[in-house]
């Protein structure tokens, strides 16, 4: 399956709202935090220097991934999420280091994520990609029980795999 990686058009909105949603629905609740964001990318994200992506399968929407503005030099991996349909196939990876590699690319130090443990698979890939364990943050989402960074200092590069 060949992906490309697009960047955000108003009118996909409803993708990123309806992927996110999706899987926040199934493992956790949407919070306040989500619902702004995932209705308002860019009042929430795009305005603030960060940037929201995703990820085609020919003319099929098939995922997305968003990059937020922190503060200078850091940013954060938040968003991701993969069609249903489209799960086990590389999306989630493909998005992982195509976040990575925007971030890399916009000068950002560090990139940083929060997650939770149930999410066996994403933090698996995160792992694989070069993202360590730090202490969590707290007060940013209630469910995160894990908080991930790659600081690009001592970054090394990944292979892509198909």
């Amino acid at each position: 399956m060949e992906l490309q990686l697009i960047d955000y058009k108003a009118e996909y909105q409803p993708y990123f709202e309806k992927l996110n949603t999706a899987w926040l629905n199934k493992y956790f609740t949407v919070e306040p935090l989500d619902r702004w964001v995932l209705e308002q990318p860019e009042d929430a994200i795009i305005k603030t220097g960060g940037h929201v992506y995703f990820a085609t399968a020919g003319s099929t929407i098939v995922g997305t991934v968003a990059l937020r503005f922190i503060e200078n030099g850091v940013l954060e991996l938040t968003k991701m999420a993969v069609d249903e349909v489209y799960r086990g196939k590389g999306v989630g990876q493909f998005l992982c280091l195509s976040g990575i590699d925007k971030a890399r690319e916009s000068g950002a130090q560090k990139l940083i994520l929060f997650s939770n443990r149930i999410l066996k698979n994403a933090i698996h890939i995160y792992q694989k990609l070069g993202f360590v364990e730090i202490p969590v943050i707290p007060g940013t989402y209630g469910r995160a029980d894990i908080m991930m960074e790659i600081d690009f200092n001592q970054y090394k590069m990944h292979e892509r795999s198909a």
